[in-house]
């Protein structure tokens, strides 16, 4: 009976430690996914900079 207690102790130690696993796991996707997000609006504003950019120096071109 004792042994049976003491696995049924490690496996309610086991779960509390995986659902904090689990939580932290989700914040940390959270902020990855928040993280990704910021450098996909980042990444397209440089496109778009560059990309007008480029337009400027072929009418510039043009222009001469």
């Amino acid at each position: 009976m004792q042994k049976l207690e003491q696995k049924v102790d490690e496996l309610l130690r086991l779960c509390q430690r995986l659902r904090e696993e689990n939580r932290s796991l989700h914040t940390q996707h959270e902020h990855l996914v928040t993280e990704r997000t910021a450098l996909i609006e980042k990444t397209e504003q440089a496109k778009s900079r560059v990309e007008a950019m480029i337009s400027r120096l072929r009418s510039m071109e043009s222009g001469s």
